[in-house]
């Protein structure tokens, strides 16, 4: 399950990275990027916190 959460976790970073780079390229308008970027952030929040570690 830690791996799953990770195999999320980094799928949604990059749902938020590369839309705005294929925006900027012309490959992709600003609705779809927009919707791209708020579900993958949905994601990332929804997944890291349970495989990143506390520490302090």
């Amino acid at each position: 399950m830690h791996r799953i959460l990770q195999l999320i976790s980094f799928l949604a970073l990059v749902g938020v990275i590369l839309p705005p780079a294929l925006y900027l390229a012309g490959t992709l308008d600003k609705g779809p990027m927009a919707t791209v970027m708020i579900i993958s952030t949905l994601a990332w929040f929804a997944s890291a916190p349970f495989w990143m570690e506390r520490k302090g």
